[in-house]
């Protein structure tokens, strides 16, 4: 996890997980490994924004932006685009292998800023380098951290983050969940839902 900065415009101070917008070359970046199906198909659930393919692809960019830290294949990569050249000279390609979606929320409405997030799990095992280097991080989030379940809620935490890691402190191993929390909160009421495939 890292903190954002004391004046940025949406949740400042806060402890978050890496992560961000998707940008509009997100779509056309190949996975090398293809997400898992079960995780596809909640992606496309109640979505009519961008693939779960391009949701993925922004999600490992987002985590190598914002800690140096690369989710991939070992794979030459000769022709990236500008924004993945340093994940590129690094000798990887990125891969959605065993990468699991778990979690959804929408902003609710009357907040400076609105997002549609979507959560992933990881085991950290999957990671390509040393876990602990951040030097190739942006600047965008300080003090980048691994945080124990057991030590995190004594962090300035948004009130969404501590719900996600309620959900991940029950679970008992890294795999796809039996279904996915989505808090959906739109202009005309808030809903708690549960993706499943099989819907």
């Amino acid at each position: 996890m890292g903190q954002r900065g004391s004046k940025a415009a949406f949740m400042p101070d806060k402890f978050v997980f890496p992560g961000g917008a998707v940008d509009d070359a997100d779509s056309n970046i190949h996975l090398v490994k293809p997400l898992e199906k079960k995780c596809h198909d909640r992606l496309k659930q109640e979505n009519t924004g961008p693939s779960p393919e391009t949701l993925v692809v922004a999600a490992i960019r987002e985590l190598w932006e914002e800690t140096g830290l690369i989710l991939g294949a070992s794979e030459p990569w000769h022709d990236p685009p500008q924004d993945w050249s340093g994940f590129a000279k690094s000798g990887f390609r990125p891969s959605a292998e065993n990468m699991y979606f778990f979690f959804r929320a929408i902003t609710p409405p009357g907040k400076s800023r609105r997002f549609d997030a979507r959560f992933f799990l990881v085991d950290a095992k999957q990671l390509s380098g040393n876990l602990d280097d951040f030097s190739g991080a942006s600047d965008e989030l300080s003090h980048l951290q691994w945080v124990p379940l057991n030590e995190v809620r004594s962090l300035n935490l948004p009130f969404i983050t501590s719900i996600v890691l309620g959900e991940l402190a029950g679970l008992t191993s890294i795999n796809p969940p039996k279904s996915v929390p989505f808090f959906k909160n739109n202009d005309e009421e808030s809903q708690f839902l549960r993706l499943n495939h099989s819907q």
